[in-house]
C-alpha cells in the first residue's frame, strides 16, 4: 500500500502522486486515508483521495487484511466490531489494538470513512439525489450522512455537491454509471477474453471487451456491465431496482478485475524468476481473475472438473435455466436468469443437466456447506483453512479448491495439478526446470498470479494489447 502524506501546518492529506511539495520535515505518512482524517486532517482539493477506494494490500498481518475486506464488504453496516472479531475469532479489544498499530484507525472508523469516501464520489458523478446517496453508501439516516461528511469533509453534502467539477459528472444513457479507479497496469481486454471462454450461458456475457452480468441486490435481480474506462479507471454500468446497496455493488463489482491486487510486490518478487519472469514482463497489466460470486464460481469449477470448458458452459447454462430465476427483458443482453442460490442448489435434483453422479452429488455437498457456513466464502479464514474445508467435501479435491481460492482473492493459491498450468509449463519453463510443484514454492506468496501467467501465456490477444496504467 502506498500509503497518505498529511502536511501538519496545512492539516490537509494527499494521496501518492499529487503535485504539493511540502517540506519533508512537515509530512506524516498514514496508511489509509480514515487514519488521517481520525488525525484531524481532511482531504487535499487538489488530488481529491477521497476518489480512490481505500484498498488493502497484503503486507499487513493477514488477520488485519482480513478484517479490512470485510469491512469494505459491510460486515459493520448492521454489525458491530464484536461481531467482526467473533467472525474472525479474536476479541473485539484485540482487534481494535491490531487496527490502532496498522492502520491508525479503528474498525468503526475505517467503515465510516469509506462510507463517506463513496458517498462523494457518488455526489461529484452522479445526479442522485442526496437521500438516494445517504443510503446507496450505507448510512442510516440523513442525520447520519450529513454529521459524516461534516466530520470527514468539514462541508455537508450539500456544499460538496456544489464544489463538483464539471467534467466529473458521468451521463448514463440507461443505467448508473460510475468509475471504477484503479492503480497500476491493467490487462482489462486479456481479462474479458477469460471471463468470455468460461461465461455461463444466461447469466454471463462478454461482447466487445464488456463483461455484463446478471445480480441479485437484497431479493431483487439488477445487472451490471464492466468496460474499459479511461488509462486509470474501469466504468461500470449498474441497473438495480433500488440503490441501498450501490456501496457494496461497487465493492464486489471491483472484485471482478481484481482492482485492489496490488501488483508491485508480487512483480518485483517474480520479475527474476526464470519461468515467470519473462510471462510478467510480456503481460506487465495481467491480474489474477476475480469474481462476483464465489458460489457460483465453485459450482463452476465443479462441473469443469475434467470436461471441456464448451461442455461445462453447456452443462452450467442447462443448470441456470432449471433452477435459477428467471429475468425478463433482458435477452437483447444475453442475459435470461440470476444463478441459484446455495440453499436451491443444496437440495435439487441435478439429473438430466449432464452431470454425472459424482458431480452432481458434489455441487449438492458444496451447496449445502456454503448454506450452513461450514464452508465460508467472505475471506474471513485464512487460505489453509478454506482449502481444508473444501477438500473435507466428497468428491472436491484441491484442485477445486485452489481454483475457488485464486478466483477470491487469494494471493497465493495455486491449483498445480491444473492440466493447463502443466501442459504450459514446459513451453515456457527452462529445459531444467523442476516439476510444477517445486516450482510453485519459488512463487510464493504469489503463486496467484503466476499461474494466472501460465494460463494466459499461450492465449492470442482479443485486439490489440491494451495495457492500461493507473495512476502510482
Amino acid at each position: 500500500m502506498a500509503g497518505f502524506s498529511a502536511v501538519v501546518t496545512t492539516g490537509i492529506y494527499c494521496r501518492p502522486g499529487c503535485s504539493a511539495r511540502p517540506s519533508a520535515q512537515n509530512v506524516q505518512a498514514f496508511p489509509f486515508a480514515a487514519a488521517a482524517e481520525a488525525a484531524g486532517f481532511r482531504a487535499c482539493h487538489r488530488c481529491r483521495p477521497y476518489r480512490w477506494p481505500q484498498s488493502y494490500g497484503w503486507a499487513a498481518p493477514e488477520l488485519v487484511c482480513r478484517a479490512v475486506s470485510l469491512i469494505l464488504d459491510g460486515m459493520l453496516d448492521d454489525g458491530s466490531e464484536t461481531d467482526l472479531g467473533s467472525r474472525l475469532g479474536v476479541s473485539p479489544r484485540h482487534l481494535r489494538r491490531l487496527f490502532k498499530a496498522h492502520v491508525g484507525v479503528t474498525p468503526d472508523g475505517l467503515a465510516r470513512s469509506a462510507r463517506a469516501h463513496f458517498a462523494r464520489r457518488l455526489l461529484d458523478d452522479t445526479d442522485l439525489t442526496i437521500t438516494e446517496i445517504a443510503y446507496a453508501a450505507g448510512f442510516g439516516s440523513l442525520r447520519q450522512f450529513n454529521r459524516a461528511c461534516r466530520e470527514v469533509f468539514r462541508e455537508s453534502p450539500r456544499e460538496l455537491r456544489a464544489r463538483r467539477r464539471k467534467a466529473d459528472r458521468l451521463v448514463a444513457d440507461g443505467g448508473l454509471l460510475l468509475r471504477l479507479p484503479f492503480s497500476g497496469p491493467l490487462d482489462w481486454d486479456t481479462m474479458a477474453a477469460y471471463f468470455a471462454a468460461r461465461a455461463i450461458p444466461g447469466v454471463e456475457q462478454v461482447t466487445e471487451g464488456t463483461y455484463r452480468r446478471t445480480i441479485v441486490v437484497g431479493d431483487d435481480p439488477g445487472v451490471l456491465e464492466l468496460s474499459s474506462g479511461g488509462d486509470d479507471h474501469l466504468l461500470l454500468r449498474a441497473h438495480l431496482p433500488h440503490w441501498e446497496e450501490l456501496v457494496h455493488v461497487v465493492q464486489s463489482s471491483r472484485r471482478i478485475a481484481s482492482l485492489d491486487f496490488e501488483l508491485n510486490e508480487p512483480a518485483s518478487h517474480l520479475a527474476g524468476d526464470p519461468t515467470i519472469g519473462p510471462l510478467l514482463a510480456a503481460r506487465p497489466g495481467l491480474r489474477p481473475p476475480g469474481t462476483w460470486d464465489p458460489f457460483e464460481t465453485g459450482v463452476r469449477a465443479i462441473i469443469g472438473q475434467q470436461v471441456t470448458l464448451a461442455h461445462a458452459n453447456a452443462i452450467a447454462g442447462r443448470l441456470v435455466q432449471r433452477l435459477g430465476a428467471e429475468v425478463p427483458g433482458l435477452r437483447p443482453l444475453g442475459l435470461t436468469h440470476t444463478f441459484p442460490s446455495p440453499e436451491t442448489l443444496a437440495g435439487a435434483d441435478l439429473g438430466g443437466l449432464g452431470l454425472t453422479p459424482a458431480r452432481a452429488r458434489a455441487i449438492g455437498f458444496f451447496a449445502g456447506a456454503v448454506a450452513a457456513d461450514t464452508v465460508r466464502l467472505d475471506r474471513s479464514i485464512g487460505l489453509d483453512r478454506l482449502i481444508a474445508s473444501i477438500t473435507a467435501l466428497d468428491g472436491l479435491g484441491p484442485w477445486t479448491a485452489h481454483y475457488l481460492a485464486l478466483r477470491l482473492g487469494e494471493p497465493d493459491a495455486c491449483p498445480t495439478t491444473d492440466l493447463g498450468l502443466r501442459r504450459s509449463l514446459p513451453r515456457h519453463a527452462p529445459q531444467a526446470a523442476a516439476p510444477l510443484d517445486d516450482l510453485a514454492e519459488r512463487w510464493r506468496p504469489w503463486r496467484a498470479l503466476a499461474a494466472t501467467h501460465l494460463w494466459i501465456a499461450d492465449q492470442a490477444p482479443v485486439t490489440r494489447p491494451r495495457v492500461a496504467r493507473g495512476a502510482a
